[in-house]
């Protein structure tokens, strides 16, 4: 069993920033890999981004240059830091490992 909590998100201006936080706890030992997905309003829930133990990452090419995932295994806990917002970015981002999932945050990027 693994438990992941989302923090980080809210309200930001176009071009603004924010950095999102996900600790996991429970049987962690057996993650590799952390991945963040989003859900816009209407839609299917996308990937934006994961993460390996090992410091492998990889991203959407919508988001690609302007989101920086990293991780702390000390702390066990996945970031995003997200740069260079735009309107079009705002949706419920979800962590997960294994098949756990978080229970979302919502970023809003609007002026």
């Amino acid at each position: 069993q693994v438990q992941l909590v989302e923090s980080g998100g809210g309200l930001v201006q176009p071009g603004g920033s924010l950095r999102l936080s996900c600790a996991a706890s429970g049987s962690i030992l057996r993650i590799n890999v952390m991945s963040w997905y989003r859900q816009a309003p209407g839609k299917q829930r996308e990937w934006v981004a994961a993460a390996t133990s090992g410091g492998t990452t990889n991203y959407a090419d919508s988001v690609k240059g302007r989101f920086t995932i990293s991780r702390d295994n000390a702390k066990n806990t996945v970031y995003l830091q997200m740069n260079s917002l735009k309107p079009e970015d705002t949706a419920v981002y979800y962590c997960t490992a294994l098949k756990y999932w978080g229970q979302g945050t919502q970023v809003t990027v609007s002026s």
